[in-house]
């Protein structure tokens, strides 16, 4: 009801224009160029105030309400305003619902800007965590995803509209305050009290904001490309998180601006909390749980590192236009810390931890036999990812490097990346892209892979024909719901002396595909996908 209720009151002022995706009333007239915050923060009471100055661009004619996501309060949590001014004049607004809509008179013209304040308190039900941290120290740190920002934050809470920030935060002396950007100032205060400004002045989606203040320790690691490289943890937890976050990150920043393109961001830090229950990506300051550091440079938590950090690029610089497309954030994320393993540690572990996510998918889909990746108009954000969205994402992107071959991915790549730089994509346009790269036609790839849900069954056998000197191969495709994959597929040919395979290729394209490859002595075992390119489970046997 309350969906319906933001539909209903945004279409009758004008707000908004129907969009294929998710249920999100988007409004594309209005641009949010910048969010200023100056929130206090105190250890008397959970309540936050809040200053917020928007500066916004109308980019459309007949804009006749400014929409903001703000939870109302309720049962003794979410915000209460108490005022919106525009140039010091009071101006008239509702918040009901969940929705902040103000009143804009006089229409504005296109392309005009105008700057709006809106004051605000509460205590947050959730999106900034206020709680003891695992010392038993007060600490206050965001956890907006994927739409949480709206519980403190009046915002377009929505990854289509991305903005610069900044963080003006008062609060007691003895907490050190992190956000997103680089840091403008810190000024004692009466009162035992400490100003801390943070300015973000790279465009980013609300979810990606961040705020923490705990008792913590800085450590400027290393630099990169001439910007910060940090790592923020609990002041208790100094000498192990300085140890831990010190690898791998300049190494993989290097890595992913080689590979994809250059780094959006004015500096990168890795930051300790309580909010994050493994890593949350936040643009330029990534929150990653206490229990992250151990002082041993664990492998699970340094390959949480590589999955941040390749966000940064994935979701962070190129963010998703809808929320039905969050594959573009994490099934990128999740490939792309697959390929800096297979640079940096080799390519057993790359091949792995292929190995590993196809078991999830598996027994995913087991469970789930009709999930796609690509979502359908979602409404609920709890069911905004999966193992799906994450790992057959990733093997998605790993197939298509496989049908395009490594030039030609890299390529398109690096030109998605450019062009959507500090924007928005969809998939469509990915695909677009990467049809450009390869000179290939790609939607039977992508509708099967990103549309449709399953993975490949295959049964078969072969034979040795010594007269005609032909290795005979049938192969039967078994899915349970009787789809069709369409797919190359390398088969290896394993002999007798020799170390590698020879490899021959099949195109799948039917339930039964029956080919023979020519062979001077029969092989001593034939395999399916010997270098694993395809998402796939099947077995081949040796026939009479």
């Amino acid at each position: 009801m309350m969906k319906l209720h933001f539909l209903l009151i945004a279409f009758s002022l004008g707000l908004w224009v129907p969009t294929l995706g998710d249920t999100y009333p988007k409004n594309p007239k209005i641009d949010a160029l910048n969010y200023a915050f100056r929130i206090g923060l105190s250890d008397a009471t959970d309540e936050i105030s809040v200053e917020l100055t928007m500066d916004v661009r109308f980019v459309g004619e007949g804009v006749t309400a400014l929409r903001l996501d703000l939870v109302n309060a309720a049962a003794g949590k979410g915000m209460t305003v108490t005022s919106v001014t525009r140039d010091g004049q009071k101006v008239e607004y509702t918040h009901a619902n969940n929705a902040l809509v103000i009143a804009l008179s006089p229409v504005p013209t296109v392309n005009e800007r105008r700057q709006y304040v809106v004051s605000y308190k509460g205590i947050p039900a959730t999106g900034l965590k206020i709680a003891k941290n695992k010392y038993g120290d007060r600490s206050f740190f965001s956890d907006n995803w994927p739409d949480k920002a709206r519980h403190w934050l009046a915002v377009i809470d929505h990854p289509y509209d991305k903005a610069t920030s900044e963080f003006i935060v008062t609060a007691p002396n003895h907490y050190q305050v992190v956000s997103n950007g680089l840091s403008i100032e810190t000024s004692d205060q009466p009162n035992g009290m400490r100003l801390t400004h943070w300015k973000n002045s790279v465009p980013i989606a609300p979810w990606l904001y961040v705020l923490g203040a705990a008792r913590m320790a800085m450590q400027t690691v290393d630099k990169f490309d001439g910007k910060a490289i940090e790592t923020w943890v609990y002041a208790q937890d100094r000498d192990a998180g300085f140890k831990d976050f010190a690898e791998p990150t300049k190494k993989v920043l290097e890595f992913y601006s080689d590979y994809v393109g250059p780094f959006a961001y004015e500096r990168l830090a890795n930051i300790q909390s309580n909010s994050a229950a493994g890593g949350m990506e936040a643009a330029s300051a990534i929150l990653y749980n206490e229990s992250s550091v151990t002082g041993t440079r664990s492998l699970r938590w340094r390959n949480v590192i590589i999955h941040e950090i390749a966000h940064q690029w994935f979701g962070n610089a190129v963010t998703e236009y809808d929320w039905d497309d969050v594959w573009l954030s994490e099934g990128f994320a999740t490939y792309f810390t697959l390929l800096y393993i297979e640079h940096a540690y080799g390519r057993d572990e790359f091949v792995q931890g292929l190995r590993d996510s196809k078991k999830t998918i598996m027994n995913f889909h087991a469970k789930n036999p009709g999930y796609t990746i690509i979502h359908k108009n979602l409404a609920d954000m709890e069911k905004v990812t999966s193992s799906h969205t994450y790992q057959k994402g990733s093997w998605t992107l790993h197939m298509l490097r496989g049908v395009v071959g490594e030039e030609s991915f890299q390529k398109g790549i690096r030109t998605y990346y450019a062009k959507y730089f500090n924007a928005n994509a969809t998939t469509a346009d990915f695909r677009r892209i990467m049809e450009e790269a390869s000179g290939q036609d790609l939607g039977w790839f992508f509708e099967q892979w990103l549309y449709q849900p399953g993975a490949l069954q295959l049964s078969g056998t072969w034979t040795y024909d010594a007269k005609a000197k032909q290795v005979k191969l049938t192969l039967d495709q078994t899915q349970a719901d009787g789809s069709v994959f369409k797919m190359p597929l390398e088969i290896g040919l394993y002999y007798k002396g020799q170390d590698r395979p020879v490899i021959e290729k099949v195109l799948l394209n039917g339930k039964s595909t029956v080919v023979t490859f020519s062979s001077a002595t029969e092989p001593g075992e034939v395999k399916l996908d010997p270098n694993v390119w395809v998402l796939m489970e099947g077995e081949i046997k040796k026939g009479k």
